[in-house]
């Protein structure tokens, strides 16, 4: 029996110097040397992974069953904007947004970031609730002095009377207010979809220009990018284990 090949590029998992080459996560069927191959069959193979990924699960042959990624509305905002992803990764997530949805994004971006900060680093926001504060309205001014350096992440209308309204909103009671602590989970249970603490923390990591533990989201954001339009998400070669981690961990 012929051992197997890559699919694009016909070799085997021992001219690539491997110990076995990586299946397609989707249709379980399709072998690859790495990624870069899957990336580059992917255009001409799609359609056939979605038929054999099918037929492995059960379905028919017409049925969709695709790796595309449609954000849900967010229960907790006034209104519902497309692709998430796309706009973080174009530095525009905040924009065309009412200003009270603007306001609560900021304050729990701000708030998802200082519990990551304490749960994952043990190093708690100065001047916080984390350090004894009752509340953590002073780093939070600091966040936006950050955020106002970053071109375009603020949206155009934004000036120094709105500003004035977020600081008041980080404190008039709302859920969203920083003299409280926050989790991921309640963060997923607050907008109803369990993406909304990757889309807090990559908003935080546009303010402050790095991510938790120092991470860099540009990979992740791409990822989500792509499947929003359609795309395969980097192949489907990395687990769901994968995302997690690079975000800062399950079930925190």
């Amino acid at each position: 029996m012929a051992p197997k090949s890559c699919a694009n590029c016909k070799k085997t998992a021992a001219d690539c110097g491997l110990a076995s080459l990586q299946q397609c996560s989707k249709c379980k069927t399709t072998d690859y040397c790495g990624r870069d191959c899957q990336k580059a069959d992917w255009k001409t193979y799609k359609k056939i992974c979605a038929q054999q990924a099918n037929a492995n699960a059960g379905f028919p042959p017409n049925t969709t069953h695709s790796t595309n990624y449609s954000a849900p509305r967010m229960k907790s905002l006034e209104q519902h904007v497309p692709d998430p992803f796309t706009r973080l990764d174009d530095g525009k997530y905040l924009h065309d947004r009412p200003e009270t949805d603007v306001y609560r994004l900021l304050i729990d971006a701000f708030r998802m970031r200082s519990e990551d900060g304490m749960k994952l680093e043990n190093k708690p926001t100065p001047n916080s609730i984390y350090t004894g504060n009752p509340s953590s309205i002073e780093p939070f001014k600091k966040f936006l002095d950050q955020a106002a350096t970053r071109r375009d992440l603020l949206p155009p209308w934004w000036d120094v009377g709105h500003r004035a309204e977020c600081e008041k909103f980080a404190e008039s009671g709302e859920w969203n207010d920083v003299r409280n602590k926050v989790t991921k989970a309640q963060m997923v249970e607050h907008y109803g979809d369990e993406k909304a603490p990757m889309q807090l923390r990559m908003l935080a990591e546009a303010v402050y220009g790095v991510g938790s533990m120092g991470q860099n989201g540009a990979g992740m954001r791409k990822m989500m990018r792509s499947m929003e339009s359609g795309g395969p998400g980097n192949g489907n070669v990395m687990s769901m284990m994968d995302i997690s981690r690079m975000m800062g961990g399950s079930g925190r």
